[in-house]
């Protein structure tokens, strides 16, 4: 048989048992991922300390990190909080308004003489909102009820990185190989960083302008609709669509008129699209970017693995997968082809 033929026999084979793993093990290898990414960010807190001289000097690395995790900590465990109580809210007050879905289908089928009362009834009846709701509620609450998990893999990553640099020396004899190496680990760091920090930035202004648009507007919970929003912001073209359209149908039920709905679909659609198209692009630049067509595969895949955390770690991981193909070679094609412009 074909080398080649082998290698793709061993690559599916490899791939088989990866998913398996992931599926099976998710309790323990969903905590480590979360960890990972806690671990990326408070690093690269205690780098923004060492910008001032006199902390660089004078402050131990393991007092930096310790003051950057409990800030980080801080903010998921109050973030956790606010949401599971805006989610209990939600699903509370959502079945108040389900005498206003047929007031809109009345309003519907006087404007434009289409009867859509009962397929709206059965859509409604199909679509258990409260059910995602809960299912949400229950995945961040297993999140929280992890931490203790989450804090001990963090601690062990920065024990860790401090051996890490000692054992790729041991491994590579020639200096010219561990110079190698160690220059594709600094660029994949540089290059995640890069990412991460300004796509949160850009994330961060979208959702409070529009948490501003949603608070007038007086949708339920707009804290919950504009964590998605940040959320669904991480998603290539599809993301913000989605952030959009979703509080808009809430407001619709909710108020039982078209104008909040209106308002929501100009105004947060407006900020998504300003964002997108002006400050986006002048921040990102060349900064590496997911296909969307990548972005709803990946969407698809980790949800179907790990359900709602996979989705919101989807973006992430795929981020973090065409950075590293990108450094190596034998896989920067498949970098080219999984990015939004191929530029890596």
């Amino acid at each position: 048989m074909d080398m080649k033929v082998y290698t793709a026999a061993a690559w599916m084979v490899i791939a088989t048992i990866l998913f398996f793993v992931l599926i099976y093990a998710q309790s323990i290898i969903i905590p480590f991922v979360i960890a990972l990414l806690i671990w990326f960010v408070v690093k690269k807190t205690r780098d923004l300390f060492d910008r001032s001289a006199l902390i660089k000097k004078y402050i131990p690395s393991w007092i930096k990190a310790g003051v950057a995790s409990i800030i980080i900590f801080g903010i998921i465990v109050l973030i956790g909080q606010v949401l599971t109580k805006n989610i209990e809210s939600l699903a509370l007050s959502y079945n108040a308004y389900a005498s206003n879905i047929e007031i809109i289908s009345l309003k519907i089928n006087k404007t434009f003489n289409i009867n859509l009362n009962d397929r709206l009834i059965s859509f409604v009846q199909e679509f258990d909102f409260t059910t995602y709701l809960q299912y949400l509620f229950n995945s961040i609450s297993d999140i929280l009820g992890k931490m203790v998990m989450i804090v001990f893999y963090v601690v062990f990553l920065f024990v860790e990185e401090a051996l890490f640099r000692n054992k790729i020396k041991l491994i590579f004899a020639s200096n010219t190989q561990y110079e190698n190496v160690s220059n594709i680990l600094t660029r994949i760091d540089k290059s995640l960083s890069s990412y991460i920090s300004l796509k949160t930035v850009i994330s961060l202004l979208t959702t409070l302008l529009s948490y501003i648009i949603l608070l007038l507007v007086g949708i339920d919970s707009p804290l919950f609709w504009a964590f998605l929003i940040f959320m669904f912001n991480f998603i290539p073209s599809v993301g913000p669509i989605m952030g959009t359209l979703l509080p808009a149908l809430f407001s619709l039920i909710q108020f039982g008129e078209f104008l909040p709905a209106i308002i929501i679909l100009i105004g947060v659609g407006g900020v998504a699209t300003l964002v997108g198209s002006l400050v986006e692009p002048k921040l990102m630049g060349n900064t590496l970017n997911i296909s969307p067509l990548v972005a709803i595969l990946a969407l698809a895949l980790w949800g179907s693995i790990w359900g709602i955390i996979g989705m919101l770690l989807c973006v992430p991981i795929t981020v973090a997968m065409i950075i590293i193909f990108s450094q190596f070679p034998d896989t920067r094609g498949i970098a080219i082809l999984l990015s939004e412009k191929g530029r890596v």
